[in-house]
C-alpha cells in the first residue's frame, strides 16, 4: 500500500462526496493480501474502505478479477439481511471505482486466528462459528435468485481452485489426479451461498461472544463442504503449530462440526466424505499451494506432506477417524524443540 495509492483513494472518496474534513486521514489496516484496506478518519466519523487488487500480495504470481469487490459487497448485504450484526454494514459502494465503504467496528474485537496462535482455545467460539455457518448455508440452499447473483465460479477458480488445488496437484504429481478430480467436482456443485474464505483470520470475536465475519470476496454459490473443510483445516494446522501441545483443539473441532450439523438437515450421503477429502487436499495446499500459511517451519510442513500422502489414497474417511489420525501424527515430543515459524 503506497502513499500514492492512499492519496489517489483519498481524492476518489472526496470526489464521491464521502469525505468532508480536508484533513481526513487514511491508515492501512493489516491483512490486505488481496485488497487494499484502509481505516478512514474523517473528522468524528470512522469507516473502512476496501478495494480489490489485481495481483495478490503473495510470492507466486496470482492475479484475480477486481470485480470480486462487488461480489464481496453483495455477500455482506445478503448475509446482513439474513443474520443482522454478523457482518459489517455496507455504507456506500462505487463498483466502477472498485471499492466499497463499510462500518468500522472499533477496537473491541479480538481476531480468532490471533487467539488460536496465542493458545486461547475457546470452544464457545468454535460452536458459534459452526452454528452461524450452518444457518447461512441452510437459509440460502436452493435459492435460484442467489444462485444467479453469485454465479461466480470464474472468480472461485481464480482465487481457490487454481491456486489451492491445481497448483498443489501440479507440485505433487503422484497426487495430481486427486486434486484435479476434486477441482472438477467442486466447480460443478451449486447448492448454497459459500463464503469461500471462512477461516479464523476472518472471524472477529466480541467481548460478549458476538461473532463478526469478514473478507467474503470469494463468495460463490457452490459447495458448502468447502467452507466447512476450510475452517477445520485451520484448526488442524493450529494444532500442528502448537504440537505436541494444543490437544484442546480437538474439542474445538468437535464443537464446530456438531453445531454446524445441528443447523443442517437432509445432507447428502456423501457429505462427510466430501468434507474429509477437501480437508486433506487443503492441508497440503496451505503448505505447497500459492497461499502457504506463514506460521509453520519446514519440519512441520513436511509432516503435513507425509500425512496427506499416506491418507489421501486411503479413500473416504469419517471425520472423527481423520482427526484422531492427525492428532496422533502430530503427537511428537521432538516438535517442542523446533521453532514454530513466524506467527504474524
Amino acid at each position: 500500500m503506497s502513499t500514492a495509492d492512499a492519496e489517489a483513494l483519498r481524492e476518489q472518496l472526496r470526489r464521491d462526496g464521502r469525505l468532508r474534513d480536508p484533513a481526513a486521514r487514511l491508515t492501512p489496516l493489516a491483512g490486505g493480501v488481496s485488497s487494499d484496506i484502509y481505516l478512514v478518519e474523517d473528522g468524528p466519523d470512522r469507516f473502512v474502505v476496501k478495494r480489490a487488487l489485481p495481483r495478490l500480495r503473495v510470492r507466486d504470481e496470482w492475479r484475480a478479477d477486481v470485480r470480486r469487490n462487488d461480489v464481496e459487497r453483495a455477500y455482506l448485504e445478503t448475509v446482513g439481511r439474513l443474520a443482522p450484526g454478523s457482518v459489517p454494514r455496507v455504507l456506500f459502494a462505487h463498483p466502477d471505482a472498485g471499492y466499497f465503504v463499510m462500518e468500522y467496528l472499533g477496537a473491541g474485537y479480538a481476531n480468532w486466528k490471533r487467539q488460536l496462535l496465542d493458545g486461547v482455545f475457546a470452544v464457545a467460539t468454535a460452536r458459534t462459528a459452526g452454528r452461524w455457518l450452518g444457518a447461512i448455508h441452510r437459509q440460502t440452499a436452493g435459492d435460484t435468485a442467489l444462485r444467479t447473483r453469485f454465479d461466480t465460479t470464474a472468480h472461485f477458480h481464480q482465487l481457490r481452485t487454481a491456486p489451492y488445488l491445481l497448483t498443489t496437484g501440479a507440485r505433487h504429481p503422484e497426487l495430481r489426479e486427486f486434486f484435479e478430480a476434486e477441482a472438477r467436482r467442486l466447480e460443478a456443485t451449486h447448492e448454497c451461498l459459500v463464503h469461500g474464505d471462512f477461516s479464523p483470520k476472518n472471524l472477529l470475536v466480541g467481548a460478549d461472544g458476538r461473532l463478526v465475519v469478514l473478507d467474503c470476496e470469494v463468495a460463490w454459490y457452490g459447495d458448502p463442504a468447502f467452507d466447512v473443510a476450510f475452517l477445520l483445516n485451520h484448526l488442524l494446522l493450529k494444532r500442528l503449530y502448537h504440537a505436541p501441545h494444543g490437544g484442546t483443539l480437538r474439542e474445538l473441532v468437535a464443537a464446530f462440526w456438531q453445531s454446524y450439523l445441528g443447523e443442517r438437515t437432509g445432507l447428502p450421503a456423501d457429505w462427510e466424505a466430501r468434507v474429509t477429502r477437501l480437508l486433506l487436499l487443503l492441508l497440503l495446499a496451505r503448505v505447497d499451494g500459492k497461499s502457504p500459511v506463514e506460521y509453520l517451519d519446514a519440519a512441520r510442513a513436511d509432516l503435513v506432506r507425509r500425512f496427506v500422502a499416506d491418507s489421501l489414497p486411503a479413500g473416504a474417511w469419517r471425520l472423527v477417524a481423520l482427526v484422531d489420525a492427525w492428532f496422533q501424527h502430530t503427537e511428537r515430543p521432538e516438535l517442542s524443540a523446533l521453532p514454530r515459524g513466524a506467527a504474524a
